[in-house]
């Protein structure tokens, strides 16, 4: 089971603070939804947690293991039991589709060439993209990059799944798409799926626990169930975010 928990994240540049006292739990199996208008510290929040920036303050825990003040070898451990989706997808436009799904089992595994080639086939095949290994990314649409970036996110089968908005950019067909298939790899693979988005759409696609930022702060938490029914019920914030996006009323 990847358990996932946030404690009392704050986060400075300079001056300015732009994550305030952030506490949270991610549920295994299911995806987490992080959400807010843009700019509201969530890309900061996500890359905290998984370590690309240090926050001044808090704790990450992955199943009890304090990362930050963990040993190299355990943080590394941690890391191999990671997948990331980044907003631009961030493949090696010098490497082919399937060097770049085979990057981070080279790095993390001693696995043979034809394991290395046989997990390969397998990611792009459960993605959609059987045979797409010879392929480099600029013949790719926007988004087959995103499902290349999602194979190359599973193939060490993590036990922890975090997406930065990986539908930006995407017309509303495929974002929906990579909704779908960011839902069944996590049921499939049992991850632990944070996700970060302002697209409130997917959020009511796939999103099992919520937490909602605004300016920096966590304003609500909860399931998705409790967003269900009447808006009038959630903060003035969360209200006016999701009236924002053109919903008066939310069904499951």
């Amino acid at each position: 089971m990847g358990h996932l928990r946030i404690e009392n994240i704050s986060k400075w540049f300079g001056k300015t603070q732009v994550l305030h006292n952030i506490s949270s739990s991610f549920i295994p199996g299911k995806v987490n939804m992080i959400i807010g208008p843009s700019g509201c510290g969530k890309t900061v929040l996500l890359k905290c947690i998984v370590g690309l920036i240090q926050p001044e303050e808090g704790k990450v825990y992955f199943d009890n293991l304090d990362f930050f003040r963990a040993s190299p070898e355990a943080r590394r451990n941690v890391l191999r039991n990671l997948g990331m989706l980044f907003q631009s997808s961030a493949l090696f436009d010098s490497m082919t589709v399937g060097e770049n799904v085979a990057f981070p089992l080279r790095v993390f595994t001693e696995q043979s060439e034809k394991e290395i080639q046989d997990r390969v086939a397998y990611c792009l095949e459960r993605v959609g993209l059987a045979g797409a290994q010879s392929k480099y990314p600029a013949e790719l649409s926007g988004g087959m990059k995103r499902r290349v970036g999602l194979a190359r996110a599973i193939a060490l089968n993590p036990r922890y799944l975090f997406c930065d908005e990986p539908n930006s950019g995407l017309d509303p067909l495929t974002a929906r798409r990579i909704d779908a298939l960011i839902q069944e790899l996590t049921t499939d693979f049992h991850t632990t799926t944070v996700v970060v988005t302002h697209d409130l759409k997917s959020m009511i696609e796939m999103g099992h626990q919520i937490l909602f930022l605004h300016q920096g702060k966590a304003e609500w938490q909860g399931t998705k169930q409790a967003l269900l029914g009447s808006l009038e019920a959630l903060p003035a914030n969360l209200q006016a975010f999701i009236k924002a996006a053109g919903v008066t009323q939310i069904h499951n």
